[in-house]
């Protein structure tokens, strides 16, 4: 935000309040891109309809890519799978098929699988469309079918002795990079 008011001094929408000038959209902690930033208000009700409308209007899309543990079964796919904050960890989002569940849908696209040495998928490079909005949708979205964000600590937290496999410069890579391995 400080970052944002130096830039533009003082002409972001003031929408947001003194908090969020601006801010339209979020995004995860930790995943890097693109955040779309309105400079006037009337900007800032047009780009906000746009998000709420999640892409079903045609004016908007939401894509990242993200590179995940193992490689999917089939090169392209739909996960629809609503999700809810979890009952066991606040912090966390989960599957749920409970009364306070959101309905979630990620679509994605397999760009490149990374093997090792005997011809086994390692990691994945993908490209993913979100057609809703939800907290954490894609991390959830892709642990649920055992390809969580390679750098994930709350999602993938399980898949940190697969790093192993990586080779040497992969790993150093992988621990550089200090998060998950997502971009807008």
């Amino acid at each position: 935000v400080n970052a944002l008011l130096h830039h533009c001094k003082g002409s972001l929408s003031g929408i947001g309040g003194v908090a969020r000038p601006g801010i339209v959209h979020r995004i995860d902690k930790d995943t890097s891109g693109l955040l779309v930033v309105a400079k006037s208000d009337v900007a800032h009700h047009g780009l906000s309809e746009q998000f709420a409308a999640h892409g079903s209007d045609g004016r908007l899309t939401r894509r990242y890519v993200a590179l995940v543990w193992g490689a999917p079964d089939r090169p392209r796919g739909v996960i629809d799978a609503s999700i809810a904050r979890s009952r066991h960890n606040r912090t966390r989002m989960a599957i749920s098929q409970g009364p306070t569940s959101r309905r979630a849908v990620t679509h994605y696209a397999l760009m490149e699988v990374f093997r090792d040495e005997t011809g086994v998928p390692i990691a994945s490079l993908i490209e993913l469309e979100l057609e809703t909005g939800r907290t954490h949708q894609i991390r959830v979205h892709l642990a649920h079918i055992g390809h969580p964000v390679l750098g994930d600590p709350v999602y993938g937290s399980g898949f940190k002795s697969s790093a192993r496999r990586l080779n040497e410069k992969a790993q150093a890579a992988l621990a550089a990079l200090d998060r998950q391995a997502l971009h807008a």
